[in-house]
């Protein structure tokens, strides 16, 4: 009796050992619903969409992206960070998640234990842009208008903490601006604010900027990274303007909530990775700004953290106030 007892612990702790591989190998037999935290139409969709697309075809399932945005963006990424850690529901993790910590007073979610950052889909640079009706060509000719009537000019965001706020506050730190914050609900309505002249500069990823600027709808004015971007070689850097205090650099990449199973996160890793290879992916992503940047999960969860740091250190800096 006591063998029996003790055989069957033994295969009861065989089992529980080897459920995560099994688990990893029958993954995925469904669809992965994959929300993004903002509004449609950013960056990181775009991106996102790309990239997923491939692995979507590699492994037989889809991600589906859901955009569920609303409470400073820790709305969706709150659904995730809950949600069941199975591999089935998955979250764009963006530049944009690393300053909600300093946005909110009491988050729903722990951003180091409930989210698993799993891999980071590339970098861009963020660009400065203004209407063509401003009359500014260079960063110089905007901070010499900025100077010459303190507190007249004005910016745009896609919301405190976003990802166009913080290389904005970058710059009015580095070359000591003082000019006027206007957040929007979402980057579509801060954009259109600026193409018609009625907001005086905005910093957006490259991805959504590249067409505006190609048709004349924008003048770009320099990119946020300390080298210039090749989808936009005419275009300074912020170093080169003499601000690098300003550089800031958007990114974007999947997470799944904190206690996935090891074993899956290396898989959707690996297809990840299997997709950012295909030359198909590599044109589409190059044609947008978008810059390669491999991390394994483990050196991408410390990035993600560093960039949290970075991120509270920068809003101590502007005396930034939660929004709750």
């Amino acid at each position: 009796m006591a063998f029996r007892l003790l055989c069957g612990v033994v295969a009861c702790a065989v089992l529980w050992a080897t459920a995560p591989a099994a688990t990893a190998q029958t993954w995925p037999s469904r669809s992965i619903q994959t929300i993004s935290a903002v509004s449609a139409g950013n960056a990181g969709d775009i991106i996102a969409r790309i990239v997923l697309d491939q692995v979507s075809k590699q492994i037989g399932q889809s991600f589906v992206i859901e955009n569920r945005p609303g409470a400073g963006g820790t709305l969706g990424t709150s659904y995730v960070a809950k949600a069941d850690p199975d591999g089935y529901t998955a979250l764009l993790l963006t530049s944009s998640q690393s300053s909600y910590v300093v946005m909110h007073r009491n988050l729903p979610y722990d951003p180091i234990r409930d989210l698993a950052p799993v891999a980071m889909f590339g970098v861009q640079p963020s660009v400065l842009v203004a209407a063509p009706s401003k009359g500014w060509k260079t960063v110089a000719e905007l901070i010499a208008a900025a100077k010459a009537k303190p507190g007249s000019l004005n910016y745009a965001s896609a919301g405190l903490g976003s990802a166009s706020h913080w290389p904005a506050e970058r710059l009015k730190l580095a070359a000591k601006l003082n000019v006027q914050h206007i957040p929007f609900r979402g980057p579509v309505e801060a954009f259109t604010e600026v193409i018609s002249g009625r907001v005086d500069f905005y910093y957006l990823p490259i991805a959504p900027a590249l067409p505006n600027i190609k048709e004349g709808k924008v003048v770009a004015l320099a990119v946020s990274t300390p080298q210039r971007a090749p989808s936009l070689p005419d275009v300074p850097s912020v170093v080169e303007a003499g601000y690098p205090a300003a550089q800031y650099l958007f990114w974007g990449g999947l997470a799944f909530p904190g206690k996935t199973p090891r074993p899956i996160i290396e898989r959707a890793h690996q297809e990840i990775e299997k997709a950012l290879l295909v030359p198909a992916v590599q044109e589409r992503l190059k044609q947008l700004g978008v810059q390669p940047m491999p991390m394994k999960p483990d050196q991408f969860t410390k990035f993600f953290h560093d960039e949290i740091a970075s991120t509270v250190k920068l809003a101590k800096e502007i005396n930034l106030v939660p929004t709750n």
